[in-house]
């Protein structure tokens, strides 16, 4: 499993450009933000925190479409699902690898995009401790997507439309307690905690349903 993990994460940082396209994809999608509300520092922000995390979760879809396509191209995939490691497990580590490539930089960059946005120390902070609960779960709901449209041509475009929508309760919970850490008056633990609970929801039910689909798209 640990060798896995090295591998997907090698993979991940390559393929694409890795971490560094969707840093920097995430980055123009809030530095665009000032030019088209205006130059209002307090409007910026107010919306600083719900921007930063559109941001990071449009750049999250970016390379789930590959969570499984290099082994789907070289054959690899077939050995995956003889192996007697149990899939499900196969998938989780492939998945915390994708995170840890892809995820985990856009959560070092939160605090630095923030800035574009007017958001305080605190809003800063926070943001991060947010985005660093709430997108693994993304990349757990991305793998079902991934999964589902690994044997498609164009699977690209599927994942997102699969993922997207599922990931609405995340952004919400994430947006909700960066607010209300911030803002108040609405206390902060209970949606941070309604956060946790989706990822750790995700964590069990993503793997799961992403082997499922594995194994029905190799019949």
């Amino acid at each position: 499993m640990i060798a896995l993990f090295l591998r997907d994460l090698k993979l991940s940082v390559r393929a694409g450009g890795g971490a560094l396209i969707g840093v920097l994809f995430f980055l123009t999608v809030v530095a665009v933000v000032p030019f088209g509300v205006g130059p209002d520092l307090k409007l910026l922000s107010r919306i600083g925190p719900a921007i930063v995390w559109i941001g990071a979760l449009l750049a999250a879809l970016l390379g789930l479409d590959r969570l499984f396509q290099a082994e789907r191209d070289d054959g690899s995939l077939d050995l995956l699902l003889m192996q007697e490691t149990p899939l499900v497990l196969t998938v989780l580590v492939k998945c915390a690898a994708h995170w840890t490539a892809t995820g985990l930089p856009l959560v070092i960059a939160s605090p630095l995009v923030g800035l574009f946005m007017n958001t305080s120390g605190t809003g800063l902070g926070v943001t991060a401790l947010t985005l660093l609960v709430g997108t693994p779960a993304i990349t757990f709901i991305g793998a079902v997507g991934a999964a589902v449209a690994v044997a498609l041509p164009r699977g690209g475009l599927l994942v997102s439309i699969l993922v997207l929508p599922l990931a609405i309760p995340v952004l919400i919970f994430g947006v909700s307690a960066t607010y209300a850490a911030v803002e108040g008056p609405a206390p902060f633990l209970p949606p941070f905690l309604f956060l946790a609970a989706l990822t750790l929801f995700f964590a069990v039910i993503g793997p799961a349903a992403a082997a499922l689909a594995l194994r029905n798209s190799t019949d």
